[in-house]
């Protein structure tokens, strides 16, 4: 039997990582993020869990901590988000090069500046590329149910890659939700004890860790990295399947929502998923084929299964709560364009950028796409590609 509890996103990842029981967190307190460790410190004061908890003076010195313990052998975990994931730009790097297994829970911000400490994806965006498996969550429940399958995807053999597991700040965050939790032996016979093949303090087998790398070797290194990626793919999936046996919850590496008969669709992350679901049953009810794509796994990205679920849309508005300031559109967009490329060509895509700074989405913001969208299949002209949703001016 599940529990059946009421709690924040915050909450649900710190009960989560107590279940978890990981041997360190190393962590920096940072708006949203800040409950994750305080929620979390509760416990190893309270002895509900043995893990040692590392309170250090900045995100760089957090990512640092972590990469030294996991690189040490310990089962390593932290949260953190907007600027403290800024912060830790270089250590994110070298810890998806040394293979590490951590797992960070990022709870979306908009960077700076102007500061703000609101929600949109800025933040994991800009990592999209520092390779770390990326996994977004629409509600407190998939936010907890990705902590647990991200432990698992970490550290199988076939991909031993640090992942990041996304949610909105405030958002869901914040809010409090009914969730269900599994009964903490059943987290542990799932997630399993952490056993490293290597690691620095066997001293049975003395290693280096994130020595010099130069021509002679680097290349190959990057490809082995990007070969852990690719085998990713596959553990996502399996990991998945058996998750679902224990739990009845499925997941997949998007989630498609009246989908298969679309001739207008969005394409979309986290919780602004919930709203335009309420926009495509309103749409369905009045006869109107609407549909939408709600993407889990942005590390590594599911180019052709994407493409293979949209090829029959007619028109398409990708919505990016992200500028990637290239002047075209924003990461989620340009992603889901080159998906298309060859596979689906006959689609036509808008591309829109909303919510920055925390800025609402109102179901009237996503019915305004959803009308451009219709306009577009109705006068077959497409118009400007680039746009923006909810923007004053």
């Amino acid at each position: 039997m599940s529990i059946r509890e009421r709690l924040s996103g915050n909450e649900a990842i710190a009960v989560a990582m107590r279940q978890i029981n990981p041997d360190v967190v190393a962590a920096f307190p940072i708006t949203p993020s800040t409950e994750i460790p305080q929620y979390f410190s509760q416990f190893v004061a309270n002895g509900q869990v043995q893990t040692e908890f590392v309170a250090v003076e900045s995100e760089h010195s957090a990512m640092s901590a972590c990469i030294g313990a996991q690189a040490a052998g310990a089962r390593t975990m932290t949260a953190t988000s907007a600027n403290g994931l800024a912060l830790m730009w270089e250590m994110l790097y070298i810890a998806s090069a040394m293979k590490l297994p951590i797992t960070l829970s990022c709870v979306n911000r908009a960077l700076s500046g102007p500061l703000n400490i609101h929600n949109d994806h800025g933040d994991s965006m800009g990592a999209r590329d520092s390779g770390w498996i990326q996994l977004y969550s629409e509600t407190n429940q998939e936010a907890y149910d990705n902590l647990l399958q991200a432990i698992r995807i970490a550290e199988h053999k076939d991909v031993q890659l640090p992942v990041m597991v996304c949610q909105d700040g405030f958002i869901t965050s914040h809010a409090v939700e009914n969730i269900e939790l599994l009964e903490d032996d059943k987290v542990k016979g799932f997630v399993g004890e952490y056993k490293p093949e290597h690691y620095l303090l066997n001293h049975k087998e003395p290693i280096a860790v994130g020595p010099l790398d130069l021509p002679v070797h680097c290349f190959e290194h990057k490809r082995e990295q990007a070969q852990s990626i690719i085998n990713s793919k596959k553990v996502i999936l399996e990991v998945a399947k058996e998750f679902e046996k224990l739990t009845g919850r499925k997941y997949e590496y998007f989630e498609k929502y009246n989908l298969d008969d679309a001739e207008i669709a969005i394409v979309i992350i986290n919780s602004s998923a919930g709203t335009a679901k309420t926009v495509v049953d309103k749409l369905r009810d009045n006869n109107i084929k609407a549909g939408l794509l709600k993407i889990r796994m942005f590390r590594p990205f599911p180019a052709d299964e994407i493409a293979e679920a949209l090829k029959n849309v007619k028109a398409l508005a990708v919505m990016d709560k992200a500028e990637s300031y290239s002047a075209v559109g924003g990461p989620v967009g340009a992603e889901v364009k080159s998906a298309l490329y060859g596979k689906a060509d006959g689609i036509k895509v808008l591309n829109y950028i909303y919510g920055l700074g925390g800025r609402d989405v109102r179901t009237d913001d996503i019915e305004e796409v959803y009308n451009s969208l219709m306009d577009t299949v109705k006068t077959d002209k497409i118009g400007e590609t680039y746009r923006y949703v909810g923007v004053r001016g």
